[in-house]
């Protein structure tokens, strides 16, 4: 007998639908499974046949040969042993399986017969719907999760016997209970407050460089002494950035269930804020590895890479994100497979102005030699700093700011302003913040008088900066504009975005309070 069901493989962080065949047939009792399954996906066959006898099925002693389909695509995990056991199931009883509906099952199963969730519950059910199917039967921890794509029945099953009992007709799988969503493409609701400027004290000029970061979407590098604030000023731009858009939410929990972390929540709706440590190795910043899987950059999807100490990561790991900064993807090309992660996030970095920290410092002094400055500087590549938009000088702050008893502006005013900058810039560019702006529309948005061109050309001169940094001072510069209502480029909002490339400049220009 023959029979056949829909599953799903993991693949990067998409999931590509597998059409499982079972064919039944006299002969010695063997199984066997073809079509390229990897390790996890062959040792499915034991976790199957256990699953099957340990529900009260029986399961056929014959000859039985279960086919992945396409056969020229390796499939990986155990998201497949749903789909195998209820296809032999379905063979050796000559079911219809009509009451499923051509569902994507896609569900790891216990030697007990107990459905299990797997990562990449989200996907599947893009996928799902993405070729026109109407229904997903997952483990119950993956409902919630599978439940945010909309016209998509999830049916979460507990075992494989209720599956089979659905299958045969006796009982149907009840469907999950979809939670209200907003509506649309609208903003998914923010759960968690993040860090608050309320308790960063002075810091003006660095506060104002955040600001620009998140209303523009710029990556940004802070460069102080040890405890000016830096890290906690890092930590507060989630709170000043736009909420997630469902869509956004989407995508953000499709990368993060892809590594088992979405698994029970459903929808992701707070920005991602990674902090790896500097020890941090290639693969696991740029993803990839034995088991492919996203990295850290992917992980910051539609959210804040912070990278602190940065002339402390090891140089190659930091020098994978050239591509991503500008493309917004990781590409990662294997002889076997070339895998494709978004990554689309905001850099924030954070550096001493020298090895000791104090350089520039008036309450200490620095004991770091000219060299020994230069050779810690040069951990951070010319392209990669290149590629950073603001680079902002972080003091130490004073006691008089400390003890001040004034507030400090709080995150929510903040945030007003952002979102109200990004509204003029989303009606003019169709969404895209102006960290992404084409070349050819920067002509055009960010066009330059003659007192703005002298400053420029007076700059580029200078500082001997790359046509990449000349881009990069107009794209900030329209970004201070769109802050005070979206006008035109002027003189003053480009000698402001040029003052944000301090490491452009001699060592000694960081060391200016």
């Amino acid at each position: 007998m023959h029979a056949r069901v829909t599953g799903g493989a993991l693949h990067g962080v998409d999931v590509h639908l597998v059409r499982v065949e079972a064919d039944i047939s006299s002969g010695l009792p063997a199984t066997r499974t073809v079509g390229l399954p990897e390790a996890a996906a062959r040792e499915g066959n034991e976790r199957v046949r256990s699953a099957i006898r340990n529900s009260g099925l029986a399961y056929p002693c014959k000859r039985i040969v279960v086919n992945l389909a396409p056969a020229d695509v390796r499939k990986r995990g155990s998201s497949l042993d749903l789909a195998m056991a209820v296809a032999i199931v379905a063979g050796a009883e000559g079911l219809d399986l009509s009451p499923l509906g051509g569902a994507v099952l896609y569900a790891e199963l216990g030697l007990d017969g107990a459905v299990r969730p797997v990562p990449g519950a989200l996907a599947a059910a893009v996928a799902a719907r993405a070729a026109g199917l109407d229904a997903i039967v997952v483990a119950e921890e993956n409902a919630t999760e599978a439940a945010a794509i909309d016209a998509l029945r999830v049916l979460p099953a507990r075992s494989l016997l209720e599956v089979i009992a659905h299958a045969r007709g006796e009982s149907a799988l009840a469907p999950h209970e979809r939670l209200v969503a907003p509506p649309g493409d609208g903003p998914a609701p923010r759960t968690v407050a993040p860090a608050d400027l309320l308790d960063v004290r002075g810091q003006l000029r660095a506060r104002r460089a955040l600001e620009i970061a998140a209303a523009g979407g710029h990556n940004l590098l802070m460069v102080g002494p040890p405890g000016a604030g830096k890290t906690m000023l890092a930590r507060c731009l989630p709170g000043i950035l736009p909420p997630l858009t469902r869509a956004e939410s989407i995508e953000v929990t499709r990368i993060h269930g892809a590594v088992g972390t979405g698994l029970r929540g459903g929808l992701i709706t707070e920005r991602p804020f990674r902090s790896p440590h500097h020890t941090v190795s290639i693969v696991a910043l740029s993803g990839g590895g034995t088991m492919a899987r996203p990295g850290e950059i992917s992980l910051a999807h539609h959210g804040v890479l912070f990278l602190d100490e940065l002339p402390e990561f090891r140089r190659e790991a930091i020098e994978a994100l050239r591509q991503p900064l500008e493309e917004g993807a990781v590409v990662v090309a294997r002889a076997a497979r070339t895998l494709r992660y978004p990554a689309s996030f905001m850099l924030v970095a954070a550096m001493n102005p020298c090895p000791c920290g104090h350089l520039g410092d008036p309450r200490r002094r620095c004991l770091c030699t000219p060299p020994s400055i230069e050779r810690y500087r040069s951990r951070i590549s010319g392209p990669l700093l290149d590629r950073i938009d603001l680079h902002v000088e972080v003091p130490g702050v004073p006691f008089r700011d400390l003890a001040a008893a004034g507030e400090s502006e709080p995150t929510a005013r903040v945030a007003l302003r952002v979102a109200a900058a990004r509204a003029v810039t989303s009606c003019r560019q169709d969404g895209a913040v102006n960290a992404r702006l084409p070349r050819a529309a920067l002509r055009d948005l960010a066009a330059l008088d003659a007192a703005g061109r002298r400053i420029l050309e007076s700059a580029m001169s200078r500082w001997a900066l790359s046509a990449r940094a000349h881009d990069r001072i107009l794209r900030v510069a329209r970004t201070i504009a769109d802050l005070e209502g979206g006008g035109r480029v002027g003189s003053a909002h480009l000698a402001e975005a040029v003052q944000y490339r301090c490491l452009d400049r001699d060592v000694e220009a960081v060391a200016t309070p």
